[in-house]
């Protein structure tokens, strides 16, 4: 009797053993604000600030996010097919997606990090580099232009298209005398390629273009652009989007869909933190709170 007590004492502490470790397991893989893996959707015209910010986070935390890179409206639709899905926008999200939300009893915490520009492009060649945003305007609506051949967007769906589309007041981009590929890679490859042509596209594309891509992105011209109010042509630039000049600037913001403490929180934090803001500065996009620097002062 007492043989079979002992037997069933150890076979008791075993079992406890094994679930105390199994539970330990659980907990050490388990999703923290700093620690384990996540995937973030990305508005494909912002990717390389955004690989920029996550090498960073990466490096510091014990944690691991992968970049999906896709256009606007793709990653709103994997925002919300996604149990917790994470994105980076560059607006805000409308009434209605916050009302899905809502149907999945999720409250979304959006962090507005930074100021980003849509830049206009045009080929080396070309010995004007200013441009009238209304002649844009004029030919996205029909009419044509001697100094505009064509405009070239990166892809129907993204946040380039729409964001003209709201200027000009149009619902689809008109099919003569527009292009659109899949990148903002294959808008520089063309306009670098072909004279007369405008590219759009995110200025963080031209300000920390990928080392394969700087031949093309060296035989283009960003362009002076004049607002649809008159006045004078301004240049993408950190100051004149800081000044409200220039007159294609956008906001961006992380919108975090996880409904739980997870990575999504901590990156967002990370990038609207004092690290992730240096990294904007760095990129030539404008960051929501300018970093502070200390002087020493030296007798």
């Amino acid at each position: 009797m007492r043989k079979i007590n002992s037997v069933f004492v150890l076979f008791f502490i075993g079992v406890l053993f094994v679930m105390c470790n199994q539970k330990e397991k659980v907990n050490t893989n388990k999703e923290s604000i700093l620690k384990g893996s996540a995937t973030i959707y990305v508005d494909e015209t912002l990717t390389p600030i955004i690989e920029d910010q996550v090498a960073v986070f990466e490096s510091n935390y014990d944690a691991k996010i992968n970049i999906v890179s896709k256009s606007e409206t793709e990653v709103i639709i994997s925002l919300f097919k996604e149990k917790s899905g994470i994105a980076v926008l560059t607006r805000n999200l409308t009434v209605e997606e916050n009302k899905i939300f809502e149907q999945k009893k999720i409250t979304p915490k959006i962090t507005k990090f930074a100021t980003d520009a849509i830049a206009l492009i045009a080929n080396k060649s070309s010995n004007d580099t200013l441009i009238d945003l209304r002649n844009v305007i004029d030919f996205l609506k029909g009419k044509q232009n001697s100094s505009i051949k064509g405009l070239v967007f990166d892809n129907p769906n993204s946040s380039t298209v729409r964001f003209m589309n709201n200027l000009a007041g149009l619902k689809y981009i008109p099919e003569k005398g527009v292009y659109s590929f899949k990148t903002n890679q294959d808008v520089i490859k063309f306009v670098a390629q072909n004279e007369g042509m405008i590219g759009v596209l995110g200025v963080n594309w031209l300000s920390q273009p990928m080392p394969e891509m700087q031949e093309y992105v060296d035989k283009v011209n960003v362009l002076g652009v004049k607002s649809l109010t008159g006045g004078s042509y301004y240049m993408p630039s950190q100051n004149n989007i800081a000044e409200g000049k220039y007159p294609l600037a956008r906001d961006l913001f992380i919108v975090n869909g996880q409904g739980y403490t997870g990575l999504g929180m901590g990156f967002a934090s990370f990038v609207a933190g004092d690290i992730g803001q240096r990294i904007v500065l760095k990129s030539g996009l404008l960051p929501e709170r300018i970093p502070g620097r200390k002087i020493n002062v030296r007798k």
